[in-house]
């Protein structure tokens, strides 16, 4: 139920919770002062959560209170609840981004339209509500929310993460151990347990008077404090028990006293009374008329209700209302199978075969028995209807309900599959995984098993445990056959996505056998996805036939790509091959161009798994170009979109190349024993990629031996990820310990790859091998020309590198001023970037030239956290605060909010002064 403004129980007063009266105190406050508040409150039934949401509705002056009670008939109904909530607000949709309004639209089923992204509907919402706060500010209170629907806790769950500045409020209780699926537990959780013994003999008095203390200390013990247990025990106990003349129950009856209190309190009522308490908990919270014409149905007049308003069932204000969210359930727990059948029949009955031709299928479901080909066609049909409007729980729900009265054991089957991948397609892999199961036995025919080994595969990936994947889905392509070529082809990408991350990990089969399968399986391709599919072919080849094999393919595909073709509807992990397969070729230019486009697309339609990846993408190119606080900008970002949709993946495993080029040696070690930790998920490339990392971190403390050892591993086993990227550690490492064959193997590999490749990074670093390892003067000749060539793109990292190799080599020919002009720029360079290990090997080599290299004092700009410097460089590239808030997925009071700490930090006035304040260039577009 839901309504604007305050209701107050009756009842003895709040006792103590001086500890969540503050918490709620501060949240008003920071609601009433322009910022934010979430607090969610955990605990058992009866320990008073409701009670403090209604003493902070009595405590919210000035703020507009709006109240939100989930009820467990409608968990099954998508988006139910956050329609609910939004109805007040919905005249406001009109002033949304355009993307956000289509897809709560489609959500909240007002238009026909695509299915929605649920996290475009979260933004939808989180922007609705903070333009109606902008008016007044607000105040959610959100109960027994262990009975949302998943889409709505999801919105809301994700609403609540990303407030700020917004001057809204939200207050949320939950009950333990149901529900929710963690979706709160990233937010400021509070778990509200029993009362103090003092405090519990307060409240005990106020419901019993005077209680014998031997009485009172057995009935505090006994209910562990919990108030309403404490309040029905007191009025359920005779007063002789309760003055210690008559022997109180042994045990008492606390685990399932509240339950067993309530049950006999409805069980005392007459049986129309009861039929109608059993409508009132199926019937549909706001929807009070069509519960009355229910009763009707079932014969039952508005009378009835008053024996439980007398027995304080329900509420004397609100007699439709319970007077406890655990009664309703209770009532519809405890109700004979047979009398649930009748009334959720009666409601069937009454619901319109359109408007609610949703709940009317749920309800002629919940009063069948059976199979019953009726109502499971009712029930798939609804399930498209939720399909469409991106409601896919929702639609796994009604799918797995259709198969319960599904007879075939076929049909039922597929409508298991069916809801297999719905559960896929809203996030929930572990209910995916027991759809398949129950599908198993029905499963005929090979489509319908490789439908079967496809989504489990997907289970895996969605848990990030890729061992299994090639070898599941290589059976897959066994199975099917010739029968479909097309499908053959995605089944073999998909396997060979897997294998390539896997790599030596695979299990069941081997990356070398998945790329020969996938390197001849090409087939009439369609233009739209030509450059996707070229792309895929190209790192099978790469794998299966060799570079030179590869390199014409992948150079073709990234062409298309990077000029905006081919593509198609890329699922996000293909940001992950772009980046595998411009590392191979040494193509920053075509990493950046495609993986911008990919991002921009990505956070067009909301798509936050798809954008974490090109984050990820994004932020290893500001690596190369020394970007590195930019680098961590991306990766803060991908961290937060983590946080706020429990994807797996987040954390510092990513930041490994960050932490090798700024020193952070704990932070490095830390993030590989975690990789190495994860061997049995089958991450094989992670480990390698690892190596790659602590190969340039050992180069920038001058630890060449440890640098070989590291880069030999990737240089044997030559991924496509970072076996070409090694190679001039590699050389650079076997010429420091003397290590010539090592040195000439990875030249030798460089000298074939590199022309292949063709970009300035490729034969930049050739020639960077070529000086590294020749004798006298050529040596100059090829390190100006890996300077110059690296000078060409945005290589800023390599081009010092190559700058402080060439400055060593100078100044061990004794050529000291020549030396210093490298070594200079090149500490420099290192020093603004923040490379910390080599800009301290460059200024030591500048200081055996005879030259002082002061350290550099830290900028003020450095003092701007991840969130400051991602706003204020879209702020410096000329974004409004609308458009860094939608590409963000905040909203613009809290941009506003971060650029007032970053005007602050940086000691500037204007917009214009942002640039330059930061370091950055980019066009800017007013104040």
């Amino acid at each position: 139920m839901m309504w604007n403004g305050v209701q107050q129980t009756s009842g003895p007063p709040m006792v103590g919770r001086h500890a969540e009266r503050e918490a709620i105190a501060r949240l008003l406050d920071a609601v009433r002062d322009g910022l934010s508040g979430v607090l969610v409150l955990t605990g058992e039934a009866g320990i008073g959560k409701t009670r403090l949401l209604e003493y902070a509705a009595a405590r919210a002056d000035e703020l507009r209170v709006v109240r939100l009670t989930a009820v467990e008939p409608e968990t099954g109904l998508g988006f139910g609840a956050l329609h609910r909530l939004l109805r007040p607000f919905l005249n406001r949709t009109g002033r949304l981004p355009g993307p956000q309004r289509a897809a709560l639209d489609a959500a909240l089923g007002l238009v026909a339209g695509p299915p929605a992204d649920r996290y475009l509907v979260g933004l939808a919402t989180l922007t609705l509500l903070s333009e109606a706060a902008a008016d007044q500010p607000l105040l959610f209170l959100l109960d027994d929310a262990q009975w949302l629907d998943r889409e709505s806790a999801e919105a809301l769950a994700f609403t609540a993460r990303r407030l700020h500045a917004d001057s809204l409020g939200l207050i949320i209780a939950v009950r333990d151990g149901l529900g929710d699926n963690g979706l709160f537990d990233a937010l400021n959780v509070h778990a509200v347990t029993g009362l103090p013994e003092s405090e519990a003999r307060v409240l005990l008095s106020y419901g019993a008077g005077r209680v014998d203390t031997t009485v009172a200390d057995r009935i505090v013990a006994g209910t562990g404090g919990n108030p309403l247990a404490l309040l029905e025990l007191a009025d359920a106990l005779a007063a002789e028990q309760l003055s210690g003349i008559a022997p109180l129950p042994d045990p008492l009856p606390v685990s399932r006293l509240l339950e067993s209190r309530f049950r006999c309190l409805v069980q005392a009522l007459p049986p129309e009374t009861r039929t109608l308490l059993l409508l009132l908990a199926a019937a549909p919270s706001d929807d009070t008329g069509m519960m009355w014409r229910a009763a009707g149905r079932l014969g039952l007049s508005a009378r009835a209700v008053q024996p439980a308003v007398a027995a304080g069932i329900l509420g004397r204000g609100t007699p439709t209302a319970f007077r406890h969210p655990l009664i309703r359930s209770t009532v519809y727990a405890g109700a004979e199978p047979g009398e649930r059948r009748r009334v959720h029949a009666a409601l069937a009955a009454v619901c319109d075969a359109v408007r609610d031709a949703d709940r009317r299928a749920w309800h002629r479901a919940e009063a069948a028995e059976g199979t019953d080909d009726g109502v499971a066609d009712d029930l798939e049909a609804a399930s498209e209807r939720a399909r469409l409007r991106g409601g896919y729980s929702q639609q796994a729900l009604f799918l797995s309900r259709a198969a319960d009265f599904t007879g075939a054991p076929e049909k039922r089957a597929e409508r298991l599959l069916d809801a297999a991948q719905a559960h896929l397609m809203s996030g929930d892999a572990p209910a995916a995984g027991t759809a398949l199961d129950l599908a198993a036995a029905g499963i005929r025919g090979p489509a319908m098993r490789t439908r079967e080994l496809r989504m489990r595969a997907t289970v895996l990936m969605f848990q990030v445990v890729v061992a299994d994947v090639p070898a599941m889905l290589m059976d897959a392509v066994t199975g099917l056959g010739t029968q479909d070529p097309r499908l053959t082809w995605e089944l073999l990408r998909e396997a060979l996505h897997a294998a390539l991350v896997a790599h030596d990990m695979v299990r069941g089969t081997s990356l070398t056998e998945v790329a020969a399968a996938a390197a001849v399986a090409r087939h009439d391709q369609d233009p739209a996805v030509r450059g996707r599919d070229l792309l895929m072919e190209g790192l099978a080849r790469r794998v299966a036939m060799g570079y030179e094999h590869s390199a014409p393919v992948l150079r073709t595909a990234m062409d298309l790509l990077a000029g905006g073709g081919g593509i198609g509807n890329a699922n996000s992990p293909f940001a992950v091959m772009v980046a595998m397969a411009c590392d191979d070729l040494w193509d920053v230019e075509a990493r950046r161009r495609v993986a911008d486009r990919l991002a921009a697309a990505d956070r067009a339609g909301g798509a936050l798994y798809a954008l974490s990846m090109s984050l990820l993408v994004q932020a290893h190119y500001e690596l190369w170009d020394g970007r590195l606080g930019q680098a961590e900008v991306r990766y803060a970002e991908f961290d937060d979109i983590v946080a706020a949709t429990g994807f797996p993946g987040g954390g510092d495993l990513n930041r490994i190349r960050l932490f090798a080029l700024t020193g952070r040696e704990a932070e490095l070690r830390a993030a590989v024993l975690r990789i190495t930790e994860m061997r049995s998920m089958g991450h094989g490339l992670l480990r390698l990629l690892a190596q790659h990392a602590l190969a340039l971190f050992e180069l920038g403390r001058g630890r060449y031996g440890q640098a070989m050892a590291h880069a030999l591993e990737v240089f044997e086993a030559d991924p496509p990820a970072c076996g070409n990227l090694v190679l001039p550690l590699l050389v650079e490492a076997g010429v420091r310990t003397g290590d010539r064959d090592g040195a000439a193997a990875a030249l030798a590999r460089l000298e074939e790859r590199a022309p292949l490749a063709g970009t300035p990074w490729a034969l930049g670093i050739l020639a960077l091998g070529r000086a590294l390892t020749a004798d006298g003067d050529d040596a100059e000749k090829f390190y100006e020309e890996s300077v110059e060539l690296l000078g060409q793109g945005p290589l800023a990292l390599e081009q010092a590198r190559s700058r402080l190799l060439f400055g060593e080599w100078l100044r061990r020919r004794k050529r000291r001023s020549d030396a210093r002009k490298q070594l200079r720029a090149a500490y420099e360079s290192f020093d603004a970037f923040g490379a910390v290990l080599y800009a301290e090997r460059a200024r030591t080599e500048l200081l055996a030239t005879g030259e002082t290299a002061r350290r550099r004092t830290e900028d003020t700009r450095f003092d701007l956290t991840p969130r400051e410097r991602q706003v204020a460089s879209m702020a410096a590239s000329g974004l409004t605060n609308g458009e860094i808030a939608t590409r963000l997925f905040v909203t613009a009071s809290t941009v506003e909010f971060h650029l007032n700490k970053v005007f602050r930090k940086l000691g500037i006035t204007s917009r214009k002064q942002i640039p330059r304040a930061i370091g950055e260039p980019g066009p800017v577009t007013g104040e």
